[in-house]
């Protein structure tokens, strides 16, 4: 298919507004995508390769931006792209506007000349941007994307440059894709659910779907490696889990970061974070944990910071382990980690996704039965039928110094990427929210060359937000400064103290309240917020969103 092609269908998709005729659109674009249907079902996603891998383009602005200029000719500079885009607001938009066939590209001397651009050839060299490493590589990467836009024709060049940064924003959501995939090729949207689900690859379901049927489907299986997404859980009580199931599973809740180990005796040991990070070298007491482990498995579980007498230590020294690329055996001397396995996916050829929670567990503990480690173990389970019993867990949980309690009805099975009532979380001490960051504004006097005060927003539908709120307080100085410098480079447009950011980074945020506003696009804004923590483990999309506060404010 050619990339022109693909930008027409998706500039229709992007036009419409009914729920039910994008999935239509987008159906009609897959039956037709012939053998590019894995590539246009990733791309209309904003992907280049499968959720679960972790390659990432690694494309800022400024990038962005010089291979625009390059690409528009020597009388644009990175500078002019920035301008506009200060009054477009949107880079797609700036894109279009360039006159980008002005200069000869590197793949366009040939017979086929400028205009042979395919969707194919753009899958395959931002995949090769996105292996460009070591010295020279930014240089590459501007050559790569120059090629790419000086071929695109206009419409191309708009969503060539949204695909680049992240924010294809067409109204096409995960959802959307399934519904499409299930549409097209006249199969349940349960199977295409559970398929989505084990194997996190849209495009090679979408192939599945449309050369096997529900039955190919169906053989969908998770594979040692191949990280799924987390199961996730809700706020709620004691009372609300014993009146919904009557026996509840009691679990601590840890103030570490959630991680899943894929370990493979006749092969290797492979740690993911909740984004689907492969942080297996920043984490080697996991791997080493692991390698006790008599048969395949792939476990859920958290990834804990202790001190010297095993205490648990805050949610930050974890996530210093979690950016450590380099120094790694430094790092470990300094914070030590610990593994807290407390669910089973996966044991010895066996898919668990389908299995009741305690039947889960006993293959839990069964492998991990010759650990014998000092780095972790298994986490502590109580079947309750009562509020007093969940309570002597919490108040267990909170003497050792960690966060709270997880309740999970004893029946449920594995639902990655889900958010339900099987599972409620429990913390006593002030709620918190995640919360993505906007916008900001200059600070005064002493931190005026630093962002003070960070706009927040909850997410809405697809790649949208809405404000609910400022935050400034909770932050030192040294903190405001590793703020600044992290959100400075995502800025896109400034008014006075005012600018405005990228939606990349999530702040999880304490609040003491919801309160009703007309201040904010949510309608909602949080009384005495203060900043807890970035959370480096979520990305905008798993931040809270809008209907969950609206459920928090009518709860």
């Amino acid at each position: 298919m050619e990339f022109a092609d693909f930008a027409d269908r998706v500039a229709a998709i992007e036009a419409e507004t009914a729920d039910l005729e994008i999935t239509s659109l987008v159906a009609d674009l897959f039956v037709e995508a012939g053998d590019d249907l894995p590539v246009v079902a990733r791309l209309l996603l904003g992907r280049v390769v499968p959720a679960w891998e972790s390659t990432t383009l690694d494309v800022g602005p400024s990038l962005c931006h010089a291979a625009l200029a390059r690409a528009a000719g020597p009388n644009v500079t990175a500078d002019d792209v920035a301008d506009r885009l200060a009054e477009a607001g949107e880079i797609g938009a700036v894109a279009e506007s360039l006159d980008l066939d002005g200069q000869q590209g590197l793949a366009a001397f040939g017979a086929d000349g400028p205009d042979s651009l395919t969707v194919a050839e753009v899958a395959a060299q931002l995949r090769d941007l996105a292996t460009a490493s070591g010295s020279g590589s930014r240089d590459r990467k501007v050559d790569l994307l120059f090629d790419l836009f000086n071929r695109a024709d206009p419409l191309g060049a708009r969503y060539l440059a949204r695909l680049v940064l992240s924010e294809m924003r067409i109204g096409v959501g995960e959802g959307t894709v399934r519904d499409a995939i299930a549409s097209a090729f006249d199969v349940p949207v349960d199977a295409v659910e559970r398929a989505l689900q084990v194997t996190n690859d849209y495009g090679a379901m979408a192939v599945r779907a449309r050369d096997e049927g529900e039955a190919g489907l169906d053989a969908a299986d998770l594979e040692i490696g191949r990280p799924v997404q987390a199961m996730l859980a809700e706020t709620g009580t004691a009372a609300d889990a014993v009146e919904a199931w009557e026996r509840v599973a009691v679990e601590t809740k840890y103030d570490g970061a959630r991680v899943q180990v894929h370990h493979d005796p006749a092969g290797e040991t492979r740690v993911f974070s909740r984004n689907l990070e492969d942080v297996t070298d920043a984490l080697p007491e996991l791997v080493e944990f692991a390698e006790d482990l008599d048969v395949p498995a792939i476990l859920d579980g958290e990834a804990l910071a202790v001190d010297d007498a095993g205490d648990p230590l805050p949610f930050q020294e974890v996530l210093r382990r979690f950016r450590r690329k380099h120094d790694v055996a430094q790092m470990r001397e300094e914070i030590t980690v610990e593994f807290r396995a407390f669910d089973c996916l996966h044991a010895d050829g066996v898919d668990l996704l389908d299995t009741p929670l305690l039947d889960r567990r006993d293959h839990l503990s069964n492998v991990l039965a010759p650990v014998d480690s000092d780095a972790g173990g298994l986490s502590p389970l109580t079947v309750a039928e009562d509020v007093d019993a969940i309570a002597d867990h919490e108040s267990r949980a909170l003497e050792a110094g960690h966060e709270g309690i997880m309740l999970k009805n004893p029946e449920s099975t594995y639902t990655p990427g889900k958010r339900g009532q099987n599972w409620l979380k429990r913390k006593p001490d002030v709620e918190t929210l995640d919360l993505v960051v906007t916008g900001a504004e200059w600070g005064e006097g002493r931190r005026a060359n630093h962002l003070g005060t960070f706009l927040l927003s909850a997410r809405v539908d697809g790649d949208d937000f809405a404000t609910i709120g400022k935050v400034a307080t909770g932050i030192t100085d040294e903190r405001l400064a590793e703020l600044s410098d992290r959100l400075e480079p995502l800025i896109t447009e400034q008014n006075g103290t005012d600018v405005t950011i990228e939606p990349k980074v999530v702040f999880e945020v304490g609040y003491e309240e919801i309160q009703t506003s007309p201040t904010y696009e949510s309608g909602y804004a949080l009384r005495f917020p203060r900043f807890v923590a970035v959370r480096e483990d979520k990305s905008p999309a798993d931040a809270d969103s809008l209907a969950r506060i609206e459920g928090l404010v009518e709860s």
